[in-house]
């Protein structure tokens, strides 16, 4: 077993350094986001903006440090804004999203179900970035998520998985590799484009009747690649790219969550479609 390792351990490695080095900094992180500003279980949604926001982190991320910029900015606008960890590894801290998709999407539903009853509302919208904004449509497809969500907004998410810039290609040249994989970190290995669980999540179409869908892309991402990868197919979607909004914007797959204001006004445009404006450069100050 021994050249085994030597010859697995180094491909899993880079694979996992790949996405480690695109992970957020670990800021002083709680069990759960603040309850102050958002996680408020006393907010009631307004007329203005009638249903909670849950916001859904990324993989390797967790419910504060992925939302630092975002939950503040749609708490400021009047939103009630709640945030999760998910995808818990026993013995890893702080760095989430990591255990079985389909488990995660368990977790989700679990956590919708506990906010509408604090809220009284009837529907939530989903925010998520990255695996955040993919694990909720099955959620949506298989959990009964349709029946409790209005829109799914997705920040660079993985909806037809990656191949990290041809990186996971590597993986059949080491045999073995992608069963350590889906052992140790079975999020990541449920990301790789082709996976049985993106096949099953895709199969029959992208999307739910009833759910509006938006994603919100950049040219830049290094992770979530291709990048068109990204996009849903559908009668009721919306597909954009940051790009196209403001080409001077150079966020990549961490910035466009982290603290893209550009990003952050397609995602109020999205939750709330009736007073939508024009998001462009000038958004950054908005």
């Amino acid at each position: 077993m021994l050249p085994f390792k030597r010859a697995v351990g180094p491909l899993v490695a880079l694979v996992l350094a790949a996405v480690l080095a695109a992970a957020p900094a670990a800021t002083a992180h709680a069990s759960s986001a603040p309850n102050r500003g958002w996680n408020d279980y006393n907010c009631k949604p307004s007329a203005a903006h009638p249903r909670p926001v849950v916001l859904v982190h990324g993989t390797l991320g967790n419910s504060v440090d992925n939302w630092l910029g975002l939950a503040p900015y749609l708490k400021n606008r009047g939103y009630c804004v709640f945030s999760l960890d998910y995808g818990q590894l026993k013995g890893v801290p702080v760095f989430y999203g990591l255990g079985p998709i389909d488990k995660s999407a368990e977790q989700l539903s679990a956590f919708v179900d506990k906010v509408l009853a604090a809220t009284g509302a009837t529907k939530a919208d989903l925010v998520g970035h990255s695996q955040g904004g993919m694990m909720p449509r099955y959620y949506l497809k298989f959990l009964g998520g349709a029946a409790k969500v209005n829109a799914l907004v997705g920040i660079a998410p993985s909806n037809h998985g990656t191949n990290l810039n041809g990186l996971t290609r590597l993986l059949p040249y080491f045999p073995g590799a992608a069963d350590l994989l889906k052992a140790t970190t079975p999020a990541l290995a449920d990301q790789i484009t082709g996976s049985a669980f993106l096949t099953k999540l895709n199969e029959g179409g992208d999307t739910v009747p009833g759910v509006h869908y938006t994603v919100i892309a950049t040219k830049y991402d290094e992770v979530v690649t291709p990048w068109r990868s990204q996009y849903l197919t559908g009668p009721d979607v919306r597909n954009v790219l940051l790009q196209d909004l403001c080409p001077l914007d150079l966020s990549e797959h961490l910035a466009i969550a982290l603290f893209d204001r550009i990003a952050f006004h397609e995602v109020a445009n999205a939750l709330d479609p009736a007073h939508a404006t024009a998001t462009t450069c000038a958004s950054v100050f908005s």
